[in-house]
């Protein structure tokens, strides 16, 4: 035991300060790497790659359960969470109630100097006019073909140049479509274009109905004059909301409904007219009809969206909101509706989170996008920029909100890892927001779940910096470090020098020296 000692307090008294400046300065370095990769990792992906190497691999080895299993997350839409999960998560929807480009946007423009619009929005919004507005035959009229090569046009003045060479042509809808969603700067003088597109469009959807079955290319082009038809429409109705129209618009979106629902092109679904519709009723205050199309639509088979959840819950905060008190319901407890009132809004906050925060103004509204993210803050912008005055007309419906709202996180602690009443929360929301909303000069985009800095960020910064502190300190002073080096080293080992003391006091020696040779 002896000779033990002896020997590490003479490779201690070798050591020389070189070798604690190398020691010190190497765990360092190594702390320093790691905690740049883990600050990388996490500002990409948003969790601790330690942390994340832990839950996922280490802790079902040592007999714990994984959280993103299929058997323990919660499969409320009766399917298995593998093939809800096997969706894209960060799929990008057309705005159903996209403003106007050049009566709205771009009057904001105008006036503040900014652009409400990012370039990867645009760009989107490009690809689905080339969808909708072209087909495989358009080079077989003159009219068209400038069509389609205007629609892949960057430049907004090309764009609407090449539009009045096509009317030049013919009655063009799609020319009518971009001059009103692009050049006119009222809703007045975009209703007269469309009103023009609709006479074109109507015409073209007549012949092409009579020819779609000779081919498969009158085919294409009968599904291309449906989809402009459609268009053309729905944006007639959007009109005659914004210009007060509103029971004429209702009577419109309603006829598309049924369009939507008679024709089998998958396109006509991603126009979600039924958000229109929703929205004008709600104007109207025709709760009834409402409810009767949230019966309608709010289907486990269809994607559910914040229109349809925070309407839904709406409704049911109107039946108790105007005599709702959080005095009084903590002492006699929540009636059954207001238990429904409440478990709606739970329901709502689970799917889109962001969106209390703009309904009840803790965060500034700004433009909605053309385009939104599900459960993002983009879809968020964009229902409480049309549904805050809907709610603010319920009496006590946003003071519902405001004393409920924050209790659904407790539902679901892990958001990512697991819901309550739907699929986890997406962890790739905040980037694809940060793509189709302004930059963070006027509007900071919201992130949920709110990121903190895990663990092991913190713990190796802590240790970078504990150990550059030394190897700066055995630098600058290397005799007296030595010293300090071997007093730590000399009071690590003493509960461990006393233990074999102990133990050798004990043992009879015989044995403990044949154990010290072993």
């Amino acid at each position: 035991m002896f000779g033990t000692e002896s020997s590490l307090s003479m490779f201690l008294n070798t050591l020389t300060p070189k070798f604690y400046v190398a020691l010190t300065g190497t765990s360092s370095l190594i702390s320093g790497l790691i905690l740049i990769f883990e600050w990388w990792y996490f500002r990409k992906y948003g969790t601790s790659f330690i942390e994340q190497v832990s839950v996922s691999h280490l802790r079902p080895l040592l007999g714990g359960v994984d959280s993103s299993s299929p058997s323990n997350s919660n499969t409320s839409n009766g399917e298995p969470d593998s093939n809800r999960q096997s969706v894209s998560e960060c799929k990008v929807w057309r705005n159903p109630l996209n403003l106007f480009r050049g009566a709205e946007y771009n009057r904001y423009t105008w006036v503040t100097g900014r652009e409400p619009l990012t370039y990867y929005d645009m760009n989107l919004s490009a690809q689905d006019h080339q969808t909708f507005f072209t087909c495989d035959s358009d080079h077989l009229r003159p009219a068209d073909a400038i069509m389609q090569k205007a629609w892949r046009e960057r430049n907004p003045q090309a764009r609407i140049s090449a539009a009045h060479e096509a009317l030049e042509l013919e009655d063009c809808a799609t020319a009518y479509i971009l001059l009103a969603e692009e050049e006119a700067t009222t809703i007045m003088e975009a209703e007269r274009l469309f009103k023009q597109a609709l006479k074109a469009g109507e015409g073209c959807y007549r012949r092409s109905q009579q020819l779609q079955h000779h081919g498969t290319q009158y085919e294409a082009q009968h599904r291309r004059d449906t989809n402009v038809l459609v268009y053309i429409k729905r944006r007639l109705a959007m009109c005659s909301r914004k210009l007060g129209r509103t029971r004429e618009a209702v009577k419109m979106m309603r006829d598309l409904c049924v369009f939507q629902l008679m024709k089998e092109f998958p396109l006509l679904s991603m126009f979600n007219i039924h958000e229109n519709l929703l929205e004008s009723l709600l104007e109207l205050q025709n709760y009834a009809d409402v409810q009767a199309v949230l019966a309608k639509y709010d289907d486990i088979s269809l994607p559910k969206s914040a229109t349809i959840c925070y309407t839904a819950a709406l409704l049911k905060a109107r039946a108790v909101s105007d005599k709702f008190s959080p005095e009084a319901a903590s002492r006699r407890g929540l009636s059954t509706a207001e238990m429904n009132a409440v478990e709606a809004i739970h329901r709502a906050v689970e799917f889109n989170p962001h969106v209390p925060k703009y309904l009840l103004e803790m965060k500034s509204l700004i433009l909605p996008p053309e385009h939104i993210l599900k459960r993002g803050d983009s879809e968020a912008i964009a229902y409480a920029f049309f549904h805050l005055q809907h709610w603010k007309r319920v009496e006590g419906a946003l003071n519902l909100l405001h004393c409920t709202w924050e209790g659904t996180f407790r539902m679901i602690p892990y958001p990512l890892e697991k819901g309550h009443l739907f699929y986890p929360y997406p962890i790739c929301t905040e980037t694809a927001d940060r793509e189709l909303l302004p930059k963070a000069v006027f509007h900071e985009v919201s992130v949920y779940p709110k990121k903190e800095l895990p663990f092991f960020i913190l713990f190796t910064a802590g240790l970078c910096s504990f150990t550059a502190m030394l190897a700066l300190l055995t630098h600058q002073f290397p005799e007296l470090m030595g010293v300090f080096a071997k007093a730590f080293l000399s009071t690590l080992f003493a509960p461990l020098n006393f233990i074999m003391e102990k133990v050798e006091s004990i043992l009879p020696s015989s044995l403990w020296h044949q154990l010290t040779r072993i």
